[in-house]
């Protein structure tokens, strides 16, 4: 489906620039504002004579009180309250959506991305993210005239106090009553984003010691060389605290990477696996999704524990479909999302966290155990900037060389090159089992789609 603004999570870009300006978004939020009422209506979630109210959370990104303010007016003017709970996780806006009651929640975050960067997304009443046809909807509004009810009708505006009360004892409920996590010393770090407030509260209140790092968000630190976009930190200060265990989430706390008492660093690959192979000491396990980018050892891992496995679309929004349309429950990315719909609708760093921290305190032991025999192929992905609209996959360099590098690995890797849905990107990823032939081929691939570009 082509779209305009949305990309594979929300609308994203710099701030200032279009679409992430302060008219944009009020036209936004004065579109999706139209929409949700009226699918709300058919739907029967609102009564006659019911005020439609959505729940807006944001990360510590300074342009977030401009961006919050401009949905605010957007959603006001189609006559939408508003429940505002400042700084929050997107998964937190996701729980906290389902549990008022609300026709929607919205995240103002650019999740991984630098603070100069932000975007919206949107949950459904039911802590879903928005299916593609809705947020087409959505888009189709955007470009019409913004209009406005009858003073009487126009939306208000309400603070949530207990937002964060409410979410942190929501996460731990998601951990067994039986267990808890004392004696262990775990760093978290919050990467100055929307869960610097919660995070360290959820591990110490469930018995842990914590070091909190990457918890002083100042509106232009975010992911700053901390977090789970930048783990060597994580696994410094591991090593300095003498910690057993460390968790680093990213800006809107969607994503986690952890770390061992050694400090050696784990993706969402490898958290995935263990979470899967506790949960089938547990009973069985009907499934699980990863995406294009998911290790190649992970699918072989799975298989001989007797687990199918389906690869989605890059994004965890189509992970999301891709477990719902098969009735499965686990899924994720190596980037770190993971989704345990057991225990939540969408992605969730700490919740993610919690049921790998619940296999360790079941099984005994380190991290690793959990893994059994899984070593990750060696993979490099390259990053290659990359002109708005340029047709890189009709290019006719670009696919010879895609030829002549998987023609030389003889079937014994994978070469993927996809565009970023965030970023002005093309992602060149090459994975096999020689480390210096796998980089080797990621850099020629990537200097042909540079050369292409440049010509």
């Amino acid at each position: 489906m082509s779209r305009k603004y949305f990309g594979t999570d929300g609308v994203r870009g710099r701030v200032g620039q279009s679409p992430v300006t302060p008219e944009f978004v009020m036209r936004l939020g004065y579109s999706a504002g139209k929409v949700l009422v009226a699918h709300g209506a058919e739907n029967g979630q609102l009564k006659t004579g019911e005020r439609p109210a959505v729940l807006i959370g944001k990360d510590t990104r300074i342009s977030g009180y401009m961006l919050e303010a401009a949905l605010e007016a957007g959603f006001a003017a189609a006559g939408v309250d508003v429940c505002l709970v400042g700084p929050m996780p997107t998964p937190a806006v996701a729980y906290l959506t389902r549990a008022l009651r609300l026709q929607a929640g919205v995240v103002i975050s650019a999740s991984h991305n630098p603070y100069y960067d932000n975007g919206i997304k949107f949950f459904s009443a039911f802590g879903t993210k928005l299916d593609d046809a809705l947020e087409a909807e959505i888009e189709a509004g955007v470009d019409l005239p913004l209009e406005c009810v009858p003073s009487a009708e126009l939306g208000r505006a309400r603070r949530i106090d207990d937002a964060a009360g409410r979410y942190i004892e929501f996460c731990k409920s998601t951990f067994p009553n039986d267990l808890d996590l004392r004696g262990l010393k775990i760093v978290v770090d919050c990467a100055h984003g929307a869960a610097y407030h919660i995070a360290p509260h959820v591990f110490h209140e469930l018995g842990a010691e914590v070091v909190a790092i990457g918890a002083e968000p100042n509106g232009l630190n975010i992911n700053k060389e901390v977090g789970a976009t930048a783990p060597g930190a994580l696994s410094q200060a591991v090593l300095a605290h003498r910690a057993d265990m460390g968790i680093a989430l990213d800006g809107d706390a969607d994503r986690l990477i952890m770390v061992d008492a050694e400090g050696m660093i784990y993706d969402g690959d490898q958290l995935l696996l263990a979470v899967v192979r506790s949960r089938l000491r547990q009973g069985a396990v009907a499934g699980v999704v990863g995406t294009l980018m998911t290790n190649l050892a992970l699918e072989h891992a799975l298989s001989e524990l007797q687990v199918p496995f389906a690869r989605a679309a890059v994004g965890d929004r189509y992970v999301l479909e891709m477990l719902r349309e098969k009735g499965w429950l686990f899924g994720g990315e190596n980037s770190g999302h993971l989704l345990c719909l057991d225990k939540h609708t969408t992605g969730d760093g700490i919740i993610s966290a919690l049921q790998v921290l619940s296999a360790l305190r079941q099984e005994g032991g380190r991290l690793g155990a959990l893994l059994g025999r899984l070593s990750l192929y060696p993979q490099v992905l390259i990053n290659v900037p990359l002109v708005k609209g340029f047709p890189w996959k009709d290019h006719t360099g670009i696919a010879i060389a895609v030829r002549e590098v998987e023609a030389e690995m003889a079937g014994s890797g994978r070469v993927l090159l996809r565009a970023s849905g965030t970023e002005p990107l093309l992602r060149v990823m090459v994975e096999g089992r020689d480390a210096e032939v796998v980089q080797a081929a990621a850099e020629r691939l990537a200097a042909a789609v540079r050369e292409a570009v440049a010509s």
